[in-house]
């Protein structure tokens, strides 16, 4: 299996920024969204831990797929806890019940074309396939061999997994306040010491490795999640200043 280690490195600086980015039309806080590490089981015997219910927009079978899927995107090893240990599941199902609603739809067809797709080609569900077929399932539908199967993907496999990879890097990296980067896991990969609104002399020395921040962006005065919701469709009814 190649590593996703090193390029995740690379790419994931750029997926925290843009993540913040976006989900700077985010409409509840992290703390609306809890997760547990209840186990779910594959037929590898691979340790995934799944959302907790409520699930906001996902069922749980798409949940539990997705999870599946992400534990392969950016998994765990010896380098420390993936994007499922993370919260990238959590940071999604809320997402896609709030400013990445339109994407619901897609993430319904493609999760259902993806699981087609295993059970067409390698004869068993996605979950139930051992790492390495996982994989190769995934490397299928990433380069666009999988949209001529019949297996019913909008338009380009490539499209869907492009689409659940960058949300998946939003969840992993993203700041802790929209429900993923759970424990700041993803930035603790990319070694990103977090949210500064000052920089001393000490941090900015050459092969200096400024302490990492455990805090959120909304932890400070000068952003605050009023400023997090200009350009969302507004808190709903119930939903936390």
């Amino acid at each position: 299996m190649i590593s996703r280690r090193a390029l995740l490195k690379a790419a994931g600086a750029a997926a925290a920024t843009a993540a913040g980015a976006e989900a700077l039309r985010a409409e509840r806080p992290a703390e609306a969204i809890s997760t547990s590490a209840e186990p779910a089981l594959g037929a590898h015997d691979h340790q995934q831990a799944a959302p907790r219910a409520p699930l906001e927009a996902l069922t749980a079978e798409e949940a539990a797929l997705l999870t599946a899927i992400a534990a392969r995107l950016i998994p765990a090893d010896a380098n420390g806890p993936g994007a499922v240990e993370a919260g990238a599941i959590a940071y999604i199902d809320r997402a896609l019940a709030g400013f990445l609603s339109p994407s619901r739809e897609a993430y319904r067809r493609g999760l259902a074309a993806l699981e087609r797709y295993a059970r067409s080609s390698r004869g068993r569900p996605f979950r139930e396939l051992s790492p390495v077929d996982q994989d190769s399932l995934l490397i299928d539908v990433e380069t666009g061999a999988a949209t001529g199967s019949g297996a019913g993907f909008d338009g380009s496999s490539a499209a869907f997994f492009a689409m659940v990879r960058a949300h998946t890097w939003q969840g992993t990296f993203g700041d802790p306040y929209y429900g993923g980067n759970r424990d700041y896991i993803g930035w603790n990969l990319v070694g990103y010491p977090g949210v500064r609104m000052a920089v001393t002399p000490e941090d900015q020395r050459l092969g200096a490795m400024p302490q990492p921040l455990r805090r959120s962006a909304y932890d400070t005065d000068s952003f605050t999640k009023a400023t997090a919701r200009l350009g969302s469709r507004g808190a709903r009814d119930g939903d936390p200043a």
